[in-house]
């Protein structure tokens, strides 16, 4: 089933449906695009202004998939692109900005299950607005995850740095420092290796610095190095292509414990969650930690 709906003014055509996206769940494509028209007011903060990454899934979750970063086909007049020098392909890339309602739902009709933005926004490219430290098991359970988390936590209380928390969604936790566009990359990601060297100080037998998968198998990754230009996160609230339907979703420190279940957000319950406890990741793109009093407290 194809049609057309108007979105504040702007016309966006839908193709396909009907199409089964979830085999095991029986959920469509139509359906997708009806939950992030429900989430859009949660998700837009987090994706405006931002250059996006597309990983389509134009045949659903157990089809072939596939990146587009180069906005090279025809599409509405009213679409933002930006245009970004790629120096590894030695030319201009026109990313897609996702400001509104009307350009998520034509990302989620191209395929778009889950939303991929970068760290930047247009106008400060250089300054991501937060640091991302990302927990990712390999062959190991969601209970160390738990743990690592618990960990970061501490650190980062200790250095009374404010600090938010999500599930990525699949198998990891994201801890996310808000920064304010102040820094650098390269400085975002020398404070994300800062705190995770003091994580595997504490945790040495159950999590890993080691960015290759055979030298961290049975640990958890203690991801810093995804602080770098051009680099993205799957944003909060977006789903993700696996099985379930699960959501990436903000937490309260406090949900931080044994027996969290990342699976437990879904497509299904996630609104029902967001009016009770509203938007949790709020104040993530406020002014920011500031780095250098951090530091001075740390030496003294």
């Amino acid at each position: 089933m194809d049609k057309e709906i108007k979105i504040k003014g702007k016309i966006v055509k839908l193709t396909n449906l009907d199409k089964v996206y979830w085999p095991k769940e029986g959920f469509t494509k139509g359906e997708l695009i009806e939950y992030y028209r429900k989430v859009s007011k949660f998700i837009l903060p987090y994706l405006k202004d931002r250059p996006e990454s597309l990983n389509r899934h134009p045949h659903g979750i157990d089809g072939e998939s596939f990146y587009q970063k180069d906005v090279d086909h025809q599409g509405p007049e009213w679409l933002r692109t930006v245009k970004i020098y790629s120096e590894s392909n030695d030319k201009d890339v026109n990313y897609l900005v996702c400001d509104d309602e009307a350009t998520l739902v034509y990302m989620s009709n191209l395929g778009c299950v889950e939303i991929n933005p970068w760290l930047s926004r247009d106008g400060s490219l250089d300054n991501p607005d937060f640091s991302l430290i990302d927990l990712d098991p390999e062959g190991i359970g969601f209970d160390a995850v738990i743990e690592a988390a618990q960990v970061v936590h501490e650190v980062l209380d200790s250095m009374g740095a404010k600090h938010f928390v999500k599930t990525s969604g699949a198998s990891g936790i994201h801890i996310l420092i808000p920064l304010g566009a102040k820094y650098t990359y390269e400085q975002s990601r020398q404070f994300a290796h800062l705190i995770v060297q003091q994580v595997h100080e504490q945790l040495p037998k159950t999590t890993s610095l080691e960015r290759s998968p055979a030298d961290r198998k049975h640990k958890v990754y203690l991801d810093y190095l995804q602080n770098s230009r051009g680099q993205t996160m799957a944003a909060p609230y977006c789903v993700r292509p696996r099985e379930g339907m699960p959501v990436s979703t903000p937490l309260d420190w406090s949900e931080v414990k044994q027996g969290l279940d990342p699976l437990d957000f879904t497509v299904k319950n996630i609104l029902s969650r967001l009016e009770k406890k509203g938007d949790l990741l709020k104040g993530l793109l406020g002014r920011g930690v500031n780095i250098e009093k951090i530091l001075d407290k740390l030496e003294k």
